[in-house]
């Protein structure tokens, strides 16, 4: 299979409709019996239904999985970021280059093997600030949150002094100064991340029945506790950048920033996806849920007086 050099933004923009679910208005975040969960918008609001946890054997897969040692954290500076936050910083490239030496699937753009020279285009940029260390509820060994809207993220987000992350910081968090293609090196392996799971299709009449949603939520549900995967640890000390949930971020572009119907979504879920740091899924609303979605929150280091830009 011959080689190809995949120019990379943060801002990649793929075909609009893909799995495109609308739901009206913003629902009230609210948790399900300590799981995590989001009530949807359709989902009667006096009693939703609880959502199970993740399947045992998924959950056993992943604690007995021999995973990779995790890679070396940048030490956290005293007092800038919370306790439950990682402190990001150094210099973004705004536009890169990975050359895939090995496909697994070209037309789906998964790679099994990158090469290790990077093209880096733009001018670089320096960036400061705190990310979750974890995807939200951000506690490691709890199912991280799904079936919530771009709309709950932020309010979630700004309900305990954070907010969402920017496209760019979230790529940063995820890639580090090296810019590597996957958060743990340049070599895909889904022994690191819950990633490259099988594909099940989702019944979507079911999520416009109050009664089926929770079962149908359930069958789908591939998620593992965050933390399970101790190689899934990027160059900065985030966990579970990609796979896992897909995660909410602000979109960069003020175009499309301004559109209510455009929000952005990065790193992928557990399926058998792109899965890496730079792609990003553009194409669902603000009030878009579905079974696969959910988010972590960044926020300023203490003492700034104001938030890091791209």
């Amino acid at each position: 299979m011959s080689a190809a050099v995949v120019p990379q933004r943060a801002a990649e923009r793929p075909s609009r409709g893909t799995r495109r679910l609308v739901a009206l208005g913003a629902a009230t975040l609210c948790a399900f019996g300590g799981l995590g969960l989001v009530a949807p918008r359709w989902v009667a609001p006096e009693r939703p239904a609880q959502l199970a946890h993740a399947p045992r054997d998924v959950i056993a897969r992943a604690a007995g999985r021999a995973t990779p040692p995790a890679p070396a954290v940048a030490p956290l500076e005293s007092g800038t970021c919370g306790p439950d936050m990682q402190l990001v910083a150094g210099t973004y490239c705004p536009y890169v280059g990975h050359r895939c030496l090995e496909w697994i699937q070209e037309n789906r753009d998964r790679c099994r093997r990158y090469d290790e020279k990077i093209l880096c285009e733009g001018q670089k940029v320096q960036k400061r600030f705190c990310i979750d260390r974890y995807e939200y509820p951000n506690q490691a060994g709890a199912l991280p949150a799904v079936m919530t809207s771009w709309v709950e993220a932020e309010q979630a987000c700004k309900a305990e002094g954070k907010r969402l992350c920017t496209e760019s910081e979230w790529t940063f968090a995820c890639e580090g100064e090296a810019k590597l293609p996957y958060p743990y090196g340049f070599e895909r392996n889904a022994e690191a991340c819950n990633i490259d799971r099988h594909y099940r299709d989702p019944n979507f009449s079911a999520f416009s029945h109050d009664r089926l949603i929770s079962d149908e939520v359930s069958r789908l549900d591939q998620r593992v506790p965050s933390g399970a995967m101790s190689g899934c640890v990027s160059p900065f000390g985030v966990h579970d950048m990609t796979g896992n949930v897909d995660e909410w971020v602000v979109n960069e572009d003020p175009k499309l920033d301004k559109d209510e119907d455009v929000s952005s979504l990065k790193g992928g879920y557990w399926g058998p996806i792109r899965a890496r740091c730079r792609p990003v899924t553009n194409s669902h609303n603000r009030w878009f849920r579905f079974y696969q979605v959910g988010f972590r929150c960044c926020a300023d280091p203490k003492g700034s007086t104001q938030p890091v830009l791209p």
